[in-house]
């Protein structure tokens, strides 16, 4: 058996689960906040953190939607994230073969939540400057371009099936 069977044959708890999608919750939550945060918390601030939450929940239906039909982690609880079981409930299996493309194709949409809370929270930190401002910008700095990607190249990537031919694991 090679190492890709392998990796496929691997099960992840529910626990296991949840602990793989919290820096991605807490990196939408701490976004959400340095929005909320730096627009004041005026009504348009919470509208626009909510926004952003919305964001991050339609983002992660995205991915199931649109590159874990072509996983091999597909409907299975190989998929550290939980996002295979959901997937198959959702979309008709793809081919595998094309997963890198897919990753590549639709990852981008995705990547402004990343961008948005440092360009609101940088643009306002550096207008007038506030401890609790900068603070979550540095805890969210650390989480979601540290520790998120960290988490995912030192423990869901090392044992996903995918990757050689993931774009992400290249990058």
């Amino acid at each position: 058996m090679d190492s890709s069977t392998r990796a496929v044959s691997r099960e992840y708890s529910t626990l296991m689960t949840v602990a793989d999608n919290l820096p991605y919750a807490v990196m939408i939550l701490v976004g959400a906040t340095v929005i909320a945060l730096g627009l004041k918390l005026s009504c348009w601030a919470w509208i626009a953190a909510g926004a952003y939450v919305a964001y991050g929940i339609a983002g992660a239906l995205w991915i199931i939607v649109f590159v874990c039909p072509y996983c091999p982690s597909y409907g299975q609880r190989s998929c550290p994230c939980g996002y295979g079981i959901i997937s198959a409930k959702l979309r008709a299996k793809g081919d595998t073969a094309l997963f890198g493309q897919k990753f590549r194709q639709h990852i981008p949409v995705i990547a402004p939540l990343w961008i948005i809370p440092l360009i609101i929270g940088g643009v306002v930190a550096v207008k007038s400057f506030s401890w609790p401002l900068a603070m979550l910008l540095g805890v969210f700095v650390l989480n979601s371009f540290v520790i998120l990607p960290l988490r995912s190249k030192s423990h869901d990537c090392r044992h996903c099936p995918q990757r050689k031919d993931c774009p992400w694991m290249k990058g």
